[in-house]
């Protein structure tokens, strides 16, 4: 096989785990991110601590790591043809590998989250703020590079987790691989997509790596918690009115 026919299988193939990925990625933090918060607030000693709540989360986010994503895939599949019709193709391998990323990603922000400094919390506290306040002004935005490093992490897991995909027909690179690789000893093209997957996962490894550290060195220039700064902004002004009332 010449590169004039492999080149129009690697672009769709691709696609296809551009695509499965993409998607995946968004489910995953879109899930992840707040099931994660919610561990730390649950935990002892959290802001909202409730150990059946803690336990339970952390239980089916176990289970979920826990399971092999080829396992995952078939014990979805009734699901999966649920929702998109089919159980072949990228747009059904999405729905394992979104589900497969929520436990993973939700564990890289409870991490994430406990590194964020008590005393920031604290202080907020202290002023008054509710725990809305705590996350979405001073856990998220303190956690912001780490996080940042996660999601690097965990897309670049579902790269591998799409490549299994491929061997159950889950199209994208790892199927064509399977196909054409393995399948019909194209040991060239097989070699070509292996090339391809590691050029993607070191891109973007090095963006998500040049991300975080970016939010790191600004945070450290523009000093800590800028929270606080806008709840000291409205103290006076709160003071002012009582004054003037």
């Amino acid at each position: 096989m010449n590169w004039s026919e492999m080149q129009p299988l690697l672009s769709q193939a691709g696609t296809e785990t551009l695509v499965m990925v993409g998607w995946s990625t968004l489910i995953a933090v879109a899930a992840g991110l707040p099931i994660g918060v919610l561990l730390v607030l649950t935990d002892r000693g959290g802001l909202l601590q409730n150990t059946v709540v803690n336990k339970v989360i952390g239980q089916i986010v176990n289970i979920g790591r826990s399971m092999p994503f080829i396992i995952l895939m078939v014990a979805l599949m009734n699901f999966t043809r649920w929702i998109t019709g089919t159980t072949i193709g990228s747009e059904a391998a999405i729905v394992p590998l979104a589900i497969g990323g929520i436990p993973f990603f939700a564990r890289l922000v409870e991490t994430a989250v406990r590194e964020v400094d008590q005393g920031l919390v604290e202080a907020v506290q202290a002023m008054g703020g509710n725990t809305w306040t705590i996350v979405r002004k001073v856990l998220v935005p303190e956690a912001l590079p780490s996080l940042i490093a996660s999601t690097t992490t965990t897309v670049i897991a579902l790269i591998g987790y799409s490549a299994m995909a491929g061997t159950v027909g889950g199209g994208g690179l790892g199927d064509l691989a399977v196909r054409y690789g393995y399948q019909r000893f194209e040991t060239g093209l097989m070699w070509i997509t292996v090339a391809v997957l590691a050029v993607a996962i070191a891109v973007i490894q090095f963006a998500g790596d040049w991300a975080a550290r970016s939010l790191h060195r600004r945070g450290a220039r523009s000093g800590p918690a800028p929270a606080l700064r806008l709840l000291r902004a409205k103290e006076p002004a709160a003071a002012d009115v009582g004054k003037v009332a």
